[in-house]
């Protein structure tokens, strides 16, 4: 699942490939998106900045208990389910690829993972507002994970939810059920995973 994300195409492309306006700011290239920083993503309104990582505020899980870990990834195999994602929305995050890691402490090797043909990666996520002390309203994501294809298991036991451009707007308004569907692994063989031995793991 991911951990970090990079996108370092101009934004301009990935509206292209969306078919989609272009409103939103230009951003630089990034090489390490860690939760908790902004990216663009697509709602049914259009790209938009969000934070990566749900602050559960006001959340309660089955037992109705609060939520108090930051989400950051949710798993599909419940996350229409589970109260306390009652009430998401949906949307798609728009990257060049991501990061896994393997190994031991201190010993780990960082992993990039992109498309085999170099087209931008299209990541299911859900979506939810914290209004933050002060009354800021905070945009939030988290990513929907699966299974791993065999392409992804030597690495990690789960990986995002990828969505063919052809079923975005499935993903962004359709119904739940449809959405359900959606969530499975990549086929195999579509993705190019390299080890990312050139990343300032500090910077940008």
């Amino acid at each position: 699942m991911p951990g970090r994300f990079f996108l370092t195409r101009p934004m301009s492309e990935i509206a292209q490939a969306l078919n989609v306006r272009c409103d939103v700011d230009l951003q630089p290239p990034r090489k390490n998106i860690q939760p908790g920083q902004e990216l663009i993503v697509l709602t049914a309104h259009g790209l938009t900045p969000m934070r990566w990582g749900m602050i559960p505020v006001g959340r309660v899980n089955a037992r109705g208990r609060p939520v108090m870990e930051t989400i950051i990834n949710a798993r599909s195999e419940t996350v229409f389910d589970k109260t306390a994602f009652d009430g998401v929305g949906r949307a798609v995050v728009p990257v060049d690829g991501w990061y896994e890691w393997t190994g031991e402490k201190r010993r780990k090797t960082a992993w990039r993972i992109a498309s085999a043909n170099g087209s931008p990666l299209f990541f299911a996520a859900i979506t939810d507002s914290w209004q933050a002390p002060g009354g800021l309203r905070v945009d939030q994501f988290a990513a929907v994970t699966c299974p791993p294809n065999a392409d992804l298991e030597p690495i990690h036991h789960r990986m995002g939810v990828l969505l063919d451009p052809a079923d975005i707007q499935t993903w962004v308004t359709g119904t739940e059920d449809d959405a359900k569907a959606l969530a499975q692994p990549w086929p195999d063989g579509l993705l190019q995973i390299e080890e990312a031995s050139d990343v300032d793991w500090s910077g940008p």
